[in-house]
């Protein structure tokens, strides 16, 4: 493990590199300000012996493009959008889906939650009920009941899940 010293050193030293490469590739603050922190942490506990300052910044820059490549193929990355950006861009979605995400927001929490831990993350029922403390029949009873007013809302057959 690093010193204070040493850390603060190449931190003043890299933060504005590894930001740069972090926003050229992942284009997002908070995902930027994630990877920044992995990669510092990284090199805290590292124990590479750098030959010189070229192969320090190498190893900075490395680590950085790993962490961001990471990042964007991860299983979560690659098979959720967020809320905000459905939320942001409501013209770009087909009506209805924004009448369904529409009225899946406007659920109360229990049943938001199941729906979206089901249908969003592609979760199972037993794994829902895992992450919620919740009995696997629970979870259905939720689900069921939360297609039942999603129906109601959104008018009928149309949206049968």
């Amino acid at each position: 493990m690093r010193c204070e010293e040493e850390v603060n050193r190449a931190i003043e030293k890299y933060a504005d590199t590894v930001r740069r490469i972090c926003i050229v590739h992942l284009k997002n603050n908070a995902d930027t300000e994630d990877i920044f922190q992995t990669v510092f942490l990284k090199y805290v506990l590292s124990s590479v012996s750098f030959e010189s300052e070229e192969h320090e910044k190498a190893w900075f820059i490395c680590v950085t493009v790993n962490a961001c490549k990471d990042l964007l193929k991860s299983f979560f990355r690659s098979r959720t959008v967020s809320l905000d950006e459905l939320v942001e861009k409501p013209s770009q979605m087909p009506q209805d889906n924004r009448e369904v995400l529409e009225a899946v927001l406007e659920l109360p929490a229990k049943y938001r939650d199941v729906v979206y831990l089901y249908y969003y993350e592609e979760y199972t029922a037993p794994e829902i009920g895992r992450i919620l403390g919740k009995k696997e029949n629970t979870v259905y009873t939720l689900l069921k009941r939360a297609r039942k007013i999603l129906k109601d809302k959104l008018g009928g057959d149309e949206y049968e899940a």
